[in-house]
């Protein structure tokens, strides 16, 4: 700690114990981590029966828990990160790498208070420079893809939809399909 200034490490501090009342006050407001999110379904909407919903209506539902679930998470394990940073400073041991044991920059701190990582040391980081494992298995896409994709490929797009189509009819002005003459004397 000895890079930092005794107004650094107090602007710091002042700056995770405000995130933190930030994050506390979420829980607080929410319902103490949305205790709700591990109950049923009925129980968490305070619906009576799903049956008369529509399916859409439950899935939306289901989203919206999944969704507040993940918020929970992530804002759990940010807690957590700033205990341990405040934890760090009891100890003497804030801004410096767990890893490199390396000085972290006032700048990284200040953009990442609760950070215990030099940036080349980022968990983040870890798998930079390496291309998604996904990509091993990808085909390419099919030869004139992307701009000009459909002119080569003889189909219509969007745009000549309608133009196509409209030789056909439509409910409103029938019209003979192409082909199909209707002469006058045919009895």
């Amino acid at each position: 700690m000895s890079h930092l200034t005794d107004s650094q490490l107090a602007k710091l501090k002042a700056a995770l114990e405000q995130h933190k009342q930030e994050i506390e006050q979420h829980f607080k407001d929410n319902g103490e981590e949305n205790s709700l999110i591990g109950d049923s379904l009925k129980m968490s909407t305070g619906e009576l029966s799903s049956v008369d919903n529509h399916p859409a209506d439950s899935g939306t539902e289901t989203f919206e828990r999944s969704r507040d679930l993940g918020i929970n998470i992530a804002l759990n394990d940010e807690l957590a990160e700033i205990d341990a940073a405040l934890q760090r400073m009891e100890d003497g041991t804030y801004g410096v790498c767990i890893v490199s044991k390396q000085n972290i920059p006032y700048e990284r701190l200040e953009a990442i208070p609760h950070t215990a990582y030099a940036v080349e040391y980022s968990p983040e980081r870890s798998n930079s420079g390496e291309r998604p494992v996904e990509e091993q298995v990808m085909t390419p896409p099919p030869a004139g893809a992307g701009q000009g994709r459909q002119e080569q490929s003889g189909r219509f797009d969007d745009a000549g939809a309608w133009d196509s189509v409209e030789d056909y009819g439509s409910a409103s002005s029938p019209v003979t399909p192409p082909g199909q003459d209707t002469g006058e004397g045919d009895s």
